[in-house]
């Protein structure tokens, strides 16, 4: 990688809670997949969840939250849950929404390797069956992108998913037909670490989304994946780290 290269993915940086107030809450509950209950400041308190995971591994009881502040006429919670702190500087992201606002800031700067050159960039794109997360184009060429969010490290291995994903597996499918048929489509996985040193399907959540991502890539499908500094001033992106067992 180039020095320039390197100061450009330094410089994609996306805020935790879209640039909101951040405060730090103690974990009380879920009572559904989009809430959590925190104790604030002596008081319960209500936040939006945006990881409908089952975050088993990070929401335990005790485990100390940053909350991003969002008061405001069209808001159910003044509040949404943006990370767990595990340790001092070890951050578990609770917004699957981060990597694909990361991806999307890189792309569009270019910043990624891979996917430079294209005129275009689209968002939320159908393609058969499926909605995919972005799509590059230009004159005569065109790539699909996924993105997906490696939101638990452990031991320097970034783990997807931590649910049985039937979405997921549908759309790794999707895209491995459109390889087969001569499309240009990619997975990008996002380590919310920078600690990572590699992404690993956990087979034991979901063995036949392992197995539906070596067929993908055995059809053509590229994937990668990103080791991405994740701190209470935000995400940045990272340096590319490999993806395991897809042979």
């Amino acid at each position: 990688m180039s020095i320039e290269h390197a100061a450009s993915q330094r410089s994609i940086h996306i805020p935790l809670g879209s640039g909101g107030a951040l405060v730090g809450a103690t974990f009380l509950s879920r009572p559904n997949r989009f809430l959590v209950n925190a104790e604030l400041n002596g008081t319960v308190v209500q936040a939006h969840l945006a990881d409908r995971g089952r975050l088993k591994e990070t929401l335990l009881p005790g485990v100390r939250l940053l909350l991003a502040c969002h008061a405001g006429a069209h808001r159910k919670t003044a509040f949404q849950a943006v990370a767990a702190i595990r340790e001092v500087n070890d951050l578990v992201s609770l917004d699957t929404h981060l990597p694909n606002r990361l991806i999307e800031a890189a792309l569009r700067a270019e910043a990624l390797a891979p996917f430079r050159g294209y005129a275009s960039l689209r968002r939320e794109v159908t393609v058969g069956g499926s909605r995919f997360d972005f799509q590059l184009s230009d004159d005569i060429r065109r790539c699909t992108v996924e993105v997906k969010s490696a939101g638990l490290v452990q031991r320097g291995i970034g783990l997807f998913p931590d649910a049985p994903t039937e979405r997921g597996r549908r759309h790794v499918a999707e895209l491995t037909a459109l390889a087969r048929a001569g499309e240009r489509v990619a997975v990008v996985f996002v380590a919310q670490g920078g600690n990572a040193r590699a992404v690993k399907v956990d087979t034991q959540i979901d063995p036949a989304f392992g197995a539906e991502l070596r067929a993908a890539a055995a059809a053509g499908v590229e994937i990668y994946a990103y080791a991405c500094p994740l701190t209470p001033a935000g995400i940045w992106l990272g340096q590319s780290i490999p993806v395991l067992e897809l042979a």
